[in-house]
């Protein structure tokens, strides 16, 4: 099963037609169905999403939050009541590394206080993967960027 949360906010929209694309913060969510028993995912999309927006290195046009459980797993020694949630974030080429370190430090705090509960378990993982995309290998048509752009006019 996948389960697709896209959050949008028009607040603010940094890159327009014409503008160096340099945007894709694309947040992927993938998760073990364990964990569905500790904490309400779009709960922790909501959350991801809240700090992305508020981080200046996104542009919010082009911040995608999604999620994908992983139905079966077998994670570390197998034990029955592990669990995990994997964040992977892929972002356009642009951003200094210093930047892109901020906002991971941000993200993972944040997800940390959402999952909280199955962190205290001495049978669950926690990771973030910060990925650089390649503009010459990215193809992209989104309406989304004109429309948003558009709104801060």
């Amino acid at each position: 099963m996948i389960n697709v949360l896209i959050i949008d906010n028009p607040r603010s929209a940094s890159h327009g037609v014409g503008q160096r694309e340099d945007g894709m913060p694309h947040l992927t969510i993938e998760y073990s169905s364990a964990v569905e028993q500790y904490i309400d995912i779009a709960d922790l999309c909501r959350a991801l999403h809240a700090v992305m927006v508020e981080m200046p290195v996104f542009p919010t046009a082009g911040i995608r939050v999604r999620t994908y459980v992983a139905e079966h797993a077998i994670i570390a020694d197998g034990h029955p009541d592990n669990a995990f949630v994997a964040l992977g974030l892929r972002v356009g080429a642009g951003r200094t590394s210093d930047s892109l370190r901020a906002a991971g430090d941000d993200l993972f705090a944040a997800a940390q206080k959402v999952l909280a509960e199955p962190l205290s378990k001495p049978h669950f993982a926690l990771s973030l993967d910060i990925r650089i995309s390649d503009p010459s290998l990215s193809w992209k048509d989104t309406p989304i960027h004109t429309r948003l752009s558009a709104k801060e006019t």
